[in-house]
């Protein structure tokens, strides 16, 4: 390992480590505008020039290998002047319109030109003007301050996988741009506004609205999807203002889907914000709390135990979802679920999971994607499946639908009948499955929502024996859900026993007049024209499809708006943060369920949500565990018998508009208006890596 001298330091690094990295370590400040330490290495801005004791110049430190013996300095005269220089060009054709560039406050350029720059500027000539460029409804363009760090052309080209970026011209004139102008149509697009240094791109949505001295931060997590990102709510009173990512290895690194990122406008339209209890007329009514309680209560007195069901939503929290479970069973009902899209998903923990977790993916060798497009399903999960791909040395298959996934992957066929060859052993990729040491499968829920889903998930777990994937130390089987819900409902064990109704079987009996009385925890996702004449409680945060069936409205709080526990994908257990306050009169869910429960005289034994997290722990001790995930045992799970003929169909048709917060949000709608198509089935041509 090479050892070498910084600013008098001498330090050790590991082979293949950069100038930059190693002063880094030596605790030295470089300054940088090009360089990111996941993006491949550029040398474009020269920012980051240090003196090397022998060499005639400096030298770009981001893209020189640490050389044993090397004596560098990075605070000498030579290099003090080699920055001022290099900031001084950089600054030549920069505008000066701080005050009204949205990254001020935020602002490397301005940061690195107070720490290295000249006070006084030398260059008197005119400046030049580039136009601004259309990226879409995401991203704001004000190119002349751009200063072709080219990061944002390296993101989409990398970690996007959709190379659009590039730089036209050369020399002074040189700009980044289309080459045939379009918009970004990326679900990771927005990431280049986090990535720009110096206020050429800006969000959009966000533009003019706040200062980030003005904001305050809080640190959550995301909801609208199943991976569980790590966020920060970025607030002004009681509005959101931005949501940004927040590092997480472990989860989503340092990038966030468009979805998440964006939809936040959302928060603030079609809100619930009292109670409504619908009259004898038919139309919704604001009432007080206690009016729409007795109105339940009512209700209620005439309503068989087995004659009430309750569905739990995708964005529903933990705790919600534990009271839920508690009213119902003092109903005495068994009719329980909380899988709205029906998927067959067995009670069996290790069958419901990403066992191998979104980090394991750059472990393993191979890949089976089953009914599953993670690119419009799960795009950070997408992303870290790219990452491994261009690493090299992995493998691809796809049993279901062909589309753009931004790698390159064999196509073993749309129907199930490729599961069954696999699982013989047919075919040139069960020969690559089995050479492999750490292959791994995602099962998506367009598969397991079927009514042949118990045997797709047999067959997936018969595939997942037969070639090793789950052994003593890896567990390649995982289940990609798309509600954020879904594995804590499961968790929790909101699932109808022996006796009980699933979601199909409580719509089909609310139909038939078997179902007298529906509790809808954020249920948006059901075939509401099918519930019949059935008395319908709907709790939730926005008057989407739930709110406008519903004989009874309970307004409950966003993801935003409440400190709740969630569990993703991979089995973490999460918290989200409250960032600002319900509006109006809606509250927190657990505390709704508590409050009602004493009104049907039937109080449940928690007053507080300590409380009621001390019996959750009781069920499902591993909740306890912040930030953990708890292994899961593995045994045979699944229905025998055979699968259908019909091809394999994604979830997600519109990634734009998936929960009621997206549904609501202008932003989203605008995403739609101009992306909401599928992307087109055409693989990547780029390069395979070596």
């Amino acid at each position: 390992m090479p050892t070498l001298t910084v600013d008098g330091q001498e330090i050790t690094v590991k082979p293949g480590t950069t100038v930059l990295q190693a002063c880094e370590q030596a605790s030295a400040e470089v300054p940088r505008f090009c360089y990111h330490d996941r993006l491949s290495i550029a040398g474009n801005c020269r920012m980051c020039l240090v003196e090397v004791e022998k060499s005639p110049k400096p030298i770009a430190s981001c893209a020189m290998p640490a050389g044993d013996g090397m004596v560098v300095h990075t605070d000498s005269e030579v290099v003090r002047k080699a920055r001022e220089g290099v900031m001084e060009l950089l600054l030549i054709n920069h505008p000066l319109d701080c005050p009204i560039c949205d990254q001020g406050g935020e602002c490397d350029l301005q940061d690195q030109a107070m720490a290295f720059g000249r006070d006084v500027g030398r260059y008197d000539e005119d400046k030049r003007v580039v136009p601004d460029k259309n990226f879409g409804p995401l991203v704001e363009t004000v190119m002349t301050r751009c200063i072709h760090c080219t990061r944002c052309v390296r993101f989409m080209e990398e970690v996007a996988g959709v190379p659009a970026l590039g730089g036209l011209f050369r020399g002074e004139e040189i700009e980044i741009s289309f080459v045939i102008e379009s918009g970004l149509h990326s679900e990771l697009s927005g990431n280049i506004i986090d990535l720009c240094p110096v206020g050429a791109l800006t969000s959009k949505p966000y533009a003019f609205s706040a200062r980030s001295w003005e904001l305050r931060e809080i640190k959550s997590i995301d909801a609208l999807d199943a991976v569980g990102s790590s966020i920060r709510i970025d607030a002004r009173e009681r509005r959101v203002m931005r949501i940004l990512p927040h590092l997480n290895e472990a989860v989503n690194e340092t990038w966030l889907g468009d979805k998440s990122r964006f939809a936040y406008d959302g928060l603030t339209r079609q809100r619930l914000d009292r109670p409504y209890v619908r009259d004898q007329d038919g139309k919704l009514c604001a009432a007080s709390w206690e009016q729409a309680f007795a109105t339940i209560a009512r209700q209620m007195e005439r309503v068989d135990s087995g004659s009430f069901g309750a569905i739990a939503g995708d964005l529903a929290d933990c705790e919600a979802m534990y009271a839920l479970k508690d009213l119902t069973d003092d109903i005495g009902s068994p009719n329980i679920d909380c899988r709205q899209d029906g998927a067959k998903l067995d009670r069996l923990r290790a069958s419901y999971l990403f066992n191998s977790t979104l980090a394991g993916i750059e472990e393993a060798d191979a890949l089976l994607l089953i009914g599953t497009d993670p690119r419009r399903e799960a795009p950070v999960v997408n992303q870290r499946i790219r990452k491994r791909w261009r690493a090299g040395g992995f493998t691809i298959g796809v049993v279901g639908p062909e589309s753009d996934l931004t790698y390159r992957y064999e196509h073993l066929g749309d129907e199930p009948s490729a599961l069954v060859r696999l699982t013989k052993g047919e075919g040139n990729f069960a020969s690559v499955l089995s050479a492999t040491k750490r292959p791994m499968l995602i099962l998506g829920i367009g598969a397991l929502a079927r009514e042949d889903g118990g045997q797709i998930l047999s067959h997936a777990r018969a595939i997942a024996e037969r070639f090793g994937m789950v052994s003593k130390d890896w567990n390649g089987f995982n289940v990609l859900h798309t509600a954020a819900a879904r594995v804590g409902g499961l968790d929790l064990g909101l699932l109808p026993n022996e006796f009980g109704l699933d979601v199909a079987g409580m719509v089909q009996a609310a139909g038939e007049g078997k179902l007298e009385a529906l509790y809808l925890l954020g249920a948006d996702e059901i075939d509401m024209a099918a519930l019949g004449d059935a008395f319908v409680i709907y709790q939730g945060h926005h008057g989407d499809a739930g709110a406008q069936r519903a004989d009874v409205i309970l307004p409950g709080a966003a993801y935003t708006e409440k400190d709740a526990t969630y569990v993703n994908m991979e089995g973490r257990v999460q918290r989200t943060r409250m960032a600002v306050f319900p509006p109006g009169e809606a509250r927190a869910d657990w505390s709704v369920l508590r409050a009602l429960s004493e009104t049907l005289g039937l109080k449940l034994p928690y007053d507080t949500l300590a409380e009621l997290r001390e019996r959750m722990w009781d069920t499902s001790p591993h909740m306890k565990n912040i930030g953990k995930v708890a292994t899961a045992t593995w045994r045979a799970f699944g229905e025998d018998g055979p699968m259908a003929d019909d091809a394999f169909v994604s979830p997600v048709a519109n990634y734009y508009m998936t929960d009621p917060i997206s549904r609501a949000s202008e932003t989203m709608a605008r995403c739609t208006a101009s992306f909401g198509a599928p992307p087109p089935a055409v693989a990547p041509k780029e390069k395979k890596p070596a």
